[in-house]
């Protein structure tokens, strides 16, 4: 199902131009780290390795899944924590696993979430928020009567059990305070230390931008912006980038699927690419092989999340250190099917290094 969004332009932000602060926005002090007083230029991988599919479809004879994607994740006492899109007979929702070593996650024990009687929750997000002590998960459902989806939220304070997530509740509901006009898709949040932000895309080349002060957050998003036009489709993910004060958002491109980038200083900022074709991804079908022993199962690299450096709503990644939890298939297995038939599964991608062995299989 596609949806679109149109909202009001404060100013529309072109690829390549120095980035200018919003009045309402107090500039920042230069930082005083070290570490990032001369910043270093972010560089995508020039290849990736791909694993075996981590997590499928699971056998069983209630609520069967015909695929598994949309994955997020944090690493947690212990434990890895997934929460992802389960494709399930005339509905979509979001099924949760967690285990102590990636081996165990196909085995793991499956749990659907009953935060929502909608038969479309899905696409989540995860992230502890620290000034409330709690855990959070954005998600988009599909309301009967609705004319756009909502931005929608759950919360608990034990990310390790899967009932205790709260009944779904809007951040936006699409009505008539709601400052879009159509509703997007792929809602995802991060906050610096003024604002949380919320970006989704509208699958027409746009990508947007709403805020709040932190100490709102998850009301008062009350503004819409355009905050990227490019070649650009879906499932925007921003993160911060440590050790380097800048900022990193990854979206994906439509057709057999691959992913680009794109920097900024400033999370109300300019964004400027660093990996936006297809040619040269930030991950796709030039840039990714199969790993030591991995028979070729994907040359598709949609619907991901890059492993945090920590869990909360900042949102840090380590570039110095990425790995890349995608969804893929083949793109030959698509003809003929509409996309809610396609068999999604979920692999990792870790960066290829100089010492990286390279002895793998043929693709079919």
């Amino acid at each position: 199902m596609k949806y679109t969004v149109h909202c009001t332009i404060m100013g529309i932000a072109l690829i390549l131009v120095l980035p200018t602060a919003h009045a309402s926005q107090p500039k920042r002090a230069p930082s005083q780290d070290p570490q990032t007083t001369a910043s270093p230029v972010f560089r995508a991988p020039a290849m990736w390795e791909y694993s075996a599919p981590l997590i499928a479809p699971e056998k069983r004879d209630r609520d069967p899944s015909r695929a598994q994607k949309d994955p997020t994740l944090v690493f947690y006492g212990g434990k890895w924590h997934v929460f992802m899109t389960a494709k399930l007979p005339g509905r979509s929702a979001i099924e949760y696993c967690s285990f102590e070593n990636w081996e165990d996650a196909d085995s793991s024990r499956r749990t659907i979430l009953k935060v929502s009687d909608s038969d479309y929750y899905c696409a989540p997000q995860v992230f502890y928020f620290s000034p409330h002590r709690k855990w959070y998960l954005v998600y988009q459902m599909g309301v009967p009567g609705a004319k756009k989806m909502w931005v929608a939220y759950s919360t608990t304070t034990d990310i390790a059990d899967p009932d205790s997530w709260t009944q779904a509740k809007p951040i936006l509901d699409g009505g008539e305070n709601d400052p879009r006009q159509l509703g997007g898709l792929d809602y995802w949040i991060i906050c610096d230390d003024q604002r949380a932000y919320l970006f989704l895309t509208s699958l027409n080349g746009k990508m947007w931008r709403l805020w709040t002060n932190v100490e709102d957050f998850p009301k008062g998003f009350d503004h819409c912006e355009l905050a990227l036009q490019a070649r650009i489709f879906e499932a925007s993910h921003t993160y911060r980038l440590k050790g380097q004060d800048k900022y990193l958002t990854v979206i994906e491109e439509n057709g057999r699927r691959h992913y680009k980038a794109y920097v900024a200083d400033r999370l109300d900022g300019d964004w400027t690419p660093v990996a936006d074709t297809a040619e040269r991804p930030f991950a796709g079908w030039k840039n990714v092989r199969p790993a030591h022993g991995v028979d070729p199962w994907t040359d598709n690299i949609s619907h991901g999340e890059l492993i945090r450096d920590g869990y909360d709503q900042t949102l840090m990644v380590d570039p110095g250190n990425l790995k890349f939890i995608f969804q893929g298939m083949w793109n030959k297995d698509k003809s003929g099917r509409g996309y809610g038939l396609f068999q999604w599964r979920l692999g990792m991608l870790t960066p290829v290094t100089a010492d990286t062995p390279r002895d793998v299989p043929k693709a079919r």
